[in-house]
């Protein structure tokens, strides 16, 4: 194994106005005292990762900004939602504590366009961070989750199945890893093709015991697909820790293993996991093969739903009966929290001068109003009836079979 990754500090034969000079001064600091990797992260990658982040424009930097609190405000507003209204039929396995992975991956990703040309992400059964961050419709995917017959999927698919091919948000899934392989397939006939296409899949620590996770790397090296997997190690699945499942401290050594490039990155930090995307996104439409990411993280609520949580404020302490315990230590939840990937980027752009305190504090304001808004749209369209529950179960019309001829 390498030493700790350490961020190249940037050249300083570039000119690029005194923004550009606030940030180098402060990477520079951050690269002598190696406080940019308080995490302690390892990388089986050859060579140390550039820190791409310190060359975007400022509209783009404060833009990954509104993206993590669009979705911060969602989950603390829809778990507001859950704990305080009666009527409210939505449910969420909660991405608070993680916005920062999605923010940073999606960040590289070709988000717009014709089908044909974005770029596809794939995501596990805890969607509304990674679906926000490739650029759904917020209100419609908020009617979704309360199956709203106006909402994204008109009803049908609520959060963990949520889909948006417009933005190349391909879905959701209810279980354990089937992601994986799906976007795999993807990436083989993007390779087919001869497109530049990115295939990316989210999945959680909890990947790593299925089949899938292990075949799914070794067919994307053996064919060197431009996959890149995203594993967010909040170091519990379900309410298990990840050690009793893996034996690594670090699970991208698992991808090391079939001689897949590797990082490990401290997952609160957006500009890390924008760096590392950044490298393995330039890496798969240059043909160079697959990526792993392991972004290490947190969630701030318990595995699903709101329990142990307390209306108008963020996080869950409590018991939660679906574990039968509080089978989380409160002194490690709060630890977490004073490495909060929100405070991480408002701080890191006021460092940078990109933003102030009361530009941070403006944007954070129109965004919780934002999203208020979409709540309060999404409760006013109507709700699914029983009826619609037997459409597209069965073709109209007659239907030839096509098994004879």
């Amino acid at each position: 194994m390498e030493s700790l990754t350490r961020i190249a500090a940037p050249s300083a034969s570039q000119d690029d106005g005194p923004a550009s000079e606030s940030r180098r001064g402060f990477l520079q600091l951050a690269a002598a005292t190696g406080a940019v990797v308080s995490m302690g992260t390892r990388a089986f990658a050859n060579g140390d990762i550039a820190f791409y982040a310190k060359d975007l424009s400022d509209e783009k930097l404060v833009d990954m900004y509104r993206t993590i609190l669009k979705i911060r405000w969602h989950e603390r507003t829809q778990a507001d939602q859950m704990l305080t209204n009666p009527d409210y039929r939505g449910y969420n396995h909660f991405y608070a504590g993680q916005e920062a992975v999605a923010t940073g991956v999606c960040a590289t990703l070709r988000n717009d366009g014709p089908f044909e040309q974005i770029d596809l992400a794939y995501s596990s059964h805890r969607p509304s961070g990674h679906a926000i961050a490739k650029g759904v419709d917020i209100p419609k995917m908020c009617a979704e989750n309360d199956f709203r017959a106006t909402g994204l999927n008109n009803g049908y698919a609520a959060e963990m199945h949520l889909s948006d091919p417009s933005v190349g948000f391909v879905g959701a899934d209810g279980m354990i890893g089937p992601s994986m392989p799906i976007a795999t397939g993807s990436a083989f006939a993007f390779r087919a093709r001869g497109s530049d296409q990115v295939a990316v899949v989210f999945g959680g620590d909890g990947t790593y015991a299925t089949p899938q996770f292990h075949s799914s790397l070794n067919n994307a090296r053996m064919l060197d697909l431009p996959f890149i997997y995203v594993l967010e190690n909040n170091l519990y699945h379900q309410y298990a820790h990840y050690s009793y499942s893996c034996p690594h401290k670090d699970i991208a050594r698992a991808a090391a293993a079939y001689g897949i490039p590797a990082r490990v990155v401290d997952g609160q930090d957006v500009f890390q996991v924008y760096n590392a995307a950044k490298e393995a996104v330039d890496r798969a439409r240059a043909g160079g093969g697959p990526s792993f990411i392991e972004a290490k993280t947190y969630r701030y609520y318990n595995h699903w739903g709101a329990p142990g949580a307390t209306a108008g404020e963020l996080g869950a302490f409590g018991y939660d009966p679906l574990a039968i315990t509080s089978f989380r230590p409160e002194r490690e939840v709060r630890a977490w929290m004073q490495r909060d990937p929100v405070d991480i980027a408002r701080k890191t752009l006021i460092d940078w001068g990109t933003l102030d305190a009361a530009a941070a504090d403006a944007i954070e304001t129109e965004i919780k109003a934002e999203i208020a808004e979409a709540f309060a749209w999404a409760a006013q369209q109507p709700l699914c009836t029983p009826e619609d529950g037997l459409k597209h179960v069965f073709a109209d019309g007659a239907v030839p079979a096509r098994q004879f001829g």
